[in-house]
């Protein structure tokens, strides 16, 4: 009995000191002190003593554990660790750790999440939505866009450069209008849910382009020549980086550049003669500035002793000699301008990289941390621009519909595509303020902009696939009444762009997060790359001891966590979202956990594979996605009719999350850990199941009401009750159908018979007939109607109108092949 009371107390001691994360020397006086109380007990004897004085001494004195443990570590680690590669190296460099270095700590500090500003419109940004935007948006007709000219008319090309929507990024000092990332993100939403061509033109002048390099890199002649004509819309930008045989792995592009002498505009110069094969160009057709990507190779040594000088960034203007551009790709049939760029023994002079001749070789950087700001903003955010508008679109069209004597939204099928619709816009709206916060506030958070890049448009294909479902044959026949089709069309092009999704989930998120966020593993990379042996060793020494600490602090407290299903961690409000952050704090830990083993089972083949990384991945993106829904309920006071739609989104981030971590577990490289593991962190199974039924009803029902809730999901959207808008319309019918509904019961009534709700023309003359209702209610019965038809009816064409003109030759496709 004594031995089994004394275990209990050594082993509360050991995992009271790891939960707690007590420093190393006094965890060693508090076990010392649990072998004293065994000694007292008559359990402890000489040999488990000198056990402990032979672990104690050497971790707990530099003198013996630097030697003797950390130096041979260190000489292991860099045996077993593969040699990281300039361009990984850059991208680790490039970003900075943010909230995912919370997360990633297993104890995640809920004050400091809700600590973060609130992200806000200053009055020259709202003034800006309200105004220009809202006018581009009335002006834009996506018929004429989309099946007429394929491209935005000349007017609204104009207008756009007119309100310098492609100078929101550059700096007033410039003529921009130097607007906050978070203004950026609610242009792109109100763009996005009225047109994908027109939120495309707008978002990639404002994110990776020469804008944004010119700004953090260019020379100060390069900034006052093309800055202020970009800010005018004098200069059309794009940027050329993707090449046929080079897309998600942009740092192979086989594009090059060679320095050498040569004649630019009747003068000998220092130059580069450019070869390359660009494709995907966004803006290309149009640009009058192009930003290239290419290799540089000094192989005369005319810059340096490197013959490979690495990726490098030039300007190169439309007029360049030899410069193939103009022709178009026809992505999905979504007309935004993208095209082929092309060129082959291109001189130009050495002034033209970006920067300037010092910048040569530092290309790959520069990408990558304009793409860890970039990223945050453009595709997130017309991913919940469009989310947001289909929401409230999908919710009123529900309503309106009718099919079986009742509005189809009653029927729980389209109950669950309306929650899930609804429960993803406001997560991935939350994530959209959440992350174009932290670049607001300086940060340029790599990890979190994949996260967003991923997840959000993942769920935007999502969103569009349910909306299609629950408008039917209304979605799927194009014409100008149709407000669906195009962004069904066009949901892959975001899923592919920018680093197509299933690189971004299997390699980057947790690639890049595991190094760069991770409290203790860039140190020791770091440590292990480090030429000055005695540096090397004290800095890798700090690093692995800290590693062991932490891992085994994470351990104990995952079964902890396991066994208690969290219920005594802390969480910052005793309410019913308590349970959630209870939840992420153990989740933390366990993904903490399960990193540390996973690196240490698998080390430098972690690398390679790849569904381990992609489950590690969504651990820790559903933990940031999380954070993001609790902060934007917070944020917004805390609204009790908000609740369902808060509540769906955690439990189905929950859900997901569980099935990462059960599917990591169930498929571990050792099969033995994994059930081990499976055993400890989740002794009971699943704590979360999917969102219920009962708040599927709920959350239908918000999006099929008028009402604050509502108006909150869909805040910032182009809704203007406008002649053209088909957006507004549908809100107007919308809210007629819910007038007219008491004035069709009225007359039900008094006829004493149930009439279908259709016709309501002709139902308010019998209404009159029957003097029940007065000559207003009868107008707004005719008004619904009216309305209620142009919801439901589709367009139909002469035949002729469908041929937009004959095939020519010239217009036949020419394959972008690889040079």
């Amino acid at each position: 009995m004594s031995t089994l009371l004394w275990l209990v107390i050594f082993f509360g001691t050991l995992g009271a000191v790891s939960y707690f994360r007590v420093k190393l020397l006094q965890s060693t006086l508090a076990v010392g002190a649990a072998l004293v109380i065994g000694t007292f007990m008559g359990v402890v004897g000489q040999f488990t003593w000198l056990l402990f004085i032979i672990l104690a001494l050497p971790i707990n004195l530099d003198s013996i554990r630097k030697p003797f443990v950390s130096a041979p570590l260190l000489k292991l680690y860099k045996k077993l660790m593969p040699e990281l590669s300039r361009t990984e190296q850059e991208a680790i460099d490039a970003g900075t750790v943010w909230w995912d270095g919370e997360l990633f700590s297993g104890k995640p500090n809920w004050q400091n999440l809700h600590n973060i500003p609130q992200a806000r419109l200053s009055a020259e940004e709202q003034a800006f939505l309200d105004g220009p935007v809202e006018e581009v948006c009335r002006m834009t007709d996506e018929w004429d866009v989309n099946h007429k000219r394929a491209d935005l008319s000349p007017e609204v090309w104009q207008y756009l450069r007119d309100n310098k929507f492609f100078a929101m990024i550059i700096k007033k000092k410039y003529g921009g209008l130097e607007f906050s990332a978070y203004a950026q993100s609610r242009v792109l939403q109100k763009l996005s849910g009225t047109s994908i061509v027109l939120a495309s033109t707008v978002g990639v002048p404002n994110s990776l382009g020469p804008g944004e390099l010119l700004q953090h890199y260019g020379t100060p002649e390069q900034q006052d020549h093309y800055l202020p004509r970009l800010a005018k819309g004098e200069e059309i930008p794009c940027f050329a980086l993707t090449s046929p045989e080079a897309g998600s792995d942009a740092g192979s592009i086989p594009d090059t550049g060679i320095v050498c002498k040569g004649t630019y505009k009747g003068e000998e110069v220092l130059g580069m003669r450019l070869t390359f094969n660009k494709r995907y160009i966004t803006l290309a057709p149009i640009a009058t500035v192009i930003g290239l990507a290419f290799k540089l190779y000094d192989p005369d040594g005319l810059l340096s002793e490197r013959k490979e000088l690495g990726i490098t960034c030039a300007l190169i203007p439309r007029d360049t000699e030899g410069l193939d551009i103009g022709r178009r790709h026809f992505p999905l049939n979504i007309p935004f301008q993208n095209g082929p760029i092309r060129g082959q023994d291109i001189f130009v002079p050495l002034d033209f990289i970006i920067g300037g001749a010092n910048m040569a070789g530092q290309g790959w950087r520069m990408l990558v941390e304009c793409l860890s700001v970039g990223r945050c903003i453009t595709l997130p955010s017309n991913s919940a621009g469009g989310a947001k508008t289909m929401a409230l679109a999908s919710g009123a069209y529900a309503r309106i519909r009718r099919q079986f004597k009742l509005p189809v939204g009653k029927m729980e099928g389209i109950e669950e595509m309306l929650a899930r619709i609804g429960g993803n816009a406001y997560l991935m709206d939350a994530v959209t303020s959440l992350s174009t916060k932290a670049v607001d506030l300086g940060e340029k958070p790599s990890v979190i902009s994949a996260i967003c890049k991923y997840h959000l448009t993942e769920k935007m294909r999502q969103v569009m696939n349910d909306a299609m479902d629950i408008h039917g044959g209304k979605g799927i026949m194009l014409g100008p009444n149709n407000y669906l089709g195009r962004g069904y069309q066009g949901a892959p092009i975001a899923i592919t762009v920018e680093g197509a999704n299933i690189l971004t989930r299997n390699m980057m998120i947790y690639g890049q997060g595991a190094m760069r966020s991770h409290p203790f593993v860039l140190k020791e990379i770091y440590a292990a790359a480090n030429p000055d042996p005695e540096e090397a060793l004290d800095q890798f020494d700090d690093a692995l001891f800290g590693h062991i600490g932490f891992t085994i602090s994470n351990f104990f407290r995952s079964v902890w966590f396991g066994f208690t299903q969290a219920t005594l961690a802390e969480a910052p409000f005793n309410d019913r979202t308590a349970v959630y952050y209870k939840a992420m704090q153990r989740y933390s830990t366990n993904f903490a956990l399960l990193s540390d083993v996973a690196m240490g089972v698998l080390g430098g083949e972690l690398k390679r594979r790849e569904r381990v990384s992609a489950r590690l991945g969504d651990m820790l993106s559903y933990l940031y996605l999380g954070s993001a829904v609790l902060k934007r309920y917070n944020d917004e006071g805390r609204q009790k009719s908000d609740a369902p739609l808060m509540h769906w989104a955690m439990r189905d981030t929950m859900f997901r999350l569980e099935t990462a971590m059960i599917e990591l577990l169930d498929n571990f490289p050792s099969k033995i850990l994994g059930v081990t593991l499976k055993g400890l962190l989740m002794p009971y199974g699943r704590a979360f199941m999917r969102p219920s039924d009962r708040l599927d009803h709920r959350i239908a029902s918000i999006l099929q009401t008028p009402g604050e809730a509502r108006n909150r999901l869909g805040q910032g959207q182009y809704l203007s009750r406008d002649e053209n808008n088909l957006l507004g319309d549908l809100e107007q019918t919308l809210e007629d159908v819910l007038a007219a509904e008491p004035v069709y019961d009225k007359i039900c009534r008094a006829a004493g018979e149930r009439f279908p709700f259709t016709q309501l023309d002709q139902l308010a003359d019998k209404g009159l007939a029957l003097a029940v209702i007065s000559e207003q209610e009868a107008e707004l019965l005719r008004r619904t109607e009216a309305g209620r038809l142009r919801t439901i009816n589709v367009d139909d064409f002469d035949p002729d109108e469908l041929v937009v003109e004959k095939t020519s030759p010239k217009a036949k496709g020419k394959s972008t092949k690889a040079a």
